[in-house]
């Protein structure tokens, strides 16, 4: 056995070495997939939270996953003189770069930025690197599935998911990222017959394979239905969900596809909501099962783009749904509360745009397309924001993370680091 399969195992065994010593965001979707953190964020004063660093961060929209003392993104950077992904690792204390790695070849479709008027995204890679164990898993642009060692940025293996399964690159290139759970990884990026794809995190070797299901720009969601772990994915033929250690197809819900689906599918109970843009909507399903069989029954769809996600996923907590529901409404669109067994608007809170928020214990921390951070309460009755300050420069479409006490966040621009502990005093 040699060396990194000793590590592997050993990091799989025992948790994370090198990261178990502090609240971490280890995945785009939060430590339990879900965008919610247990962590309290403390109201910050009018001048704003104690920053900790800000740091220039080429072009992209990968959002900041978080282990031990080390943030991880994808930015696009130039390469022996030509542009290409790069697997960022930065200090967490400091923002001092640990390590870079090359990946993919960086070209995109209908990128551009013409100013920040436009709002035609600009290039850069879309999807976040997951974090499990000491190792950091990368599912680029071109669908190459890549694993790193953490600490040193040593690439371990690399799959062409297009060459090894007919995988084929969609337009605006792949923004998923990739799920890992009890040692494997999950992506829907394969293709004819192998679309949905489960491999092993040791070397990447294939795990289970199955179906003919086309990708999507969605990352695929961890659940617990009616006793059974599953893997819920959003694809162009809708949400279908599997059995994490077969692949078994559990059942199925037909959604319509047009353009582009990029919110994740989001599990409350027995209840699975999705929506994408381009006037598709929304929709829940109650998944029910009998014996050994599972069905997905419609309870509402919303068409058109009132109540849709265009990219930004939405939390739940205690039956409501909070989350950016606009589309293509750059710095005007709302943050909505949704009533999840209706799909009820309940209130409305306009000019945030198309960026992203997660959940802090009872609270919504926001980051608006144009870099504002928001702190406001996670309510039925009404929105309620708390604190407001302008934290980075440039476009933010990508997710901020929290992690003990520090909120992370990153533009195409800037990427920054606020300490929201209630330890420090603002500067």
């Amino acid at each position: 056995m040699n060396r990194h399969s000793k590590l592997f195992l050993a990091s799989l065994a025992l948790g994370s070495t090198l990261f178990s010593a502090r609240a971490d965001w280890p995945f785009i979707r939060g430590p339990q997939f879900d965008g919610h953190s247990t962590e309290k964020v403390t109201a910050w004063p009018s001048s704003g939270p104690k920053v900790l660093w800000k740091v220039a961060t080429e072009d992209g929209f990968s959002s900041f996953s978080i282990a031990g003392h080390r943030a991880f993104t994808l930015i696009k950077r130039e390469v022996d003189g030509a542009p290409r992904e790069v697997c960022l690792a930065l200090d967490t204390d400091s923002g001092k770069e640990l390590w870079a790695a090359p990946v993919a070849v960086a070209k995109y479709d209908g990128g551009g930025d013409d100013g920040e008027k436009d709002n035609k995204g600009g290039d850069g890679p879309r999807s976040t690197p997951t974090v499990a164990g000491d190792f950091v898993y990368v599912l680029d642009g071109r669908i190459n599935l890549s694993a790193f060692e953490a600490g040193t940025g040593k690439q371990i293996w690399t799959k062409d998911l297009t060459k090894e399964y007919g995988g084929k690159v969609i337009y605006w290139q792949n923004a998923a990222s990739p799920l890992v759970v009890d040692g494997k990884i999950y992506v829907c990026a394969g293709g004819e017959g192998q679309s949905l794809l489960a491999l092993n995190v040791k070397d990447g070797s294939l795990a289970w394979k199955g179906e003919s299901d086309k990708p999507t720009h969605a990352t695929p969601t961890l659940a617990t239905i009616h006793g059974v772990k599953q893997v819920v994915f959003f694809t162009q033929s809708g949400l279908v969900s599997t059995e994490t250690g077969s692949g078994k197809v559990l059942w199925r819900y037909p959604f319509k596809f047009n353009v582009s689906t990029a919110a994740s599918p989001i599990v409350g109970g027995d209840v699975v909501y999705c929506s994408a843009g381009y006037g598709v909507g929304s929709g829940a399903a109650k998944i029910t099962k009998n014996g050994d069989a599972f069905e997905a029954k419609e309870i509402w769809r919303v068409t058109g783009n009132t109540i849709a996600n265009h990219w930004s996923t939405p939390v739940l907590k205690d039956g409501y749904l909070y989350g950016m529901f606009q589309f293509k409404e750059y710095g005007t669109g709302a943050v909505k509360c949704v009533e999840l067994a209706t799909g009820k608007e309940v209130w409305s809170k306009p000019n945030f745009g198309p960026g992203q928020l997660i959940m802090a214990n009872d609270h919504l921390v926001i980051l608006s397309d144009r870099g504002e951070l928001v702190l406001a309460k996670a309510s039925p009755t009404a929105y309620e924001e708390i604190a407001r300050a302008k934290l980075v420069e440039g476009k933010c479409w990508s997710t901020p993370t929290l992690s003990d006490g520090h909120i992370f966040a990153r533009s195409t621009k800037q990427a920054a680091c606020v300490d929201v502990s209630g330890k420090l005093t603002s500067r």
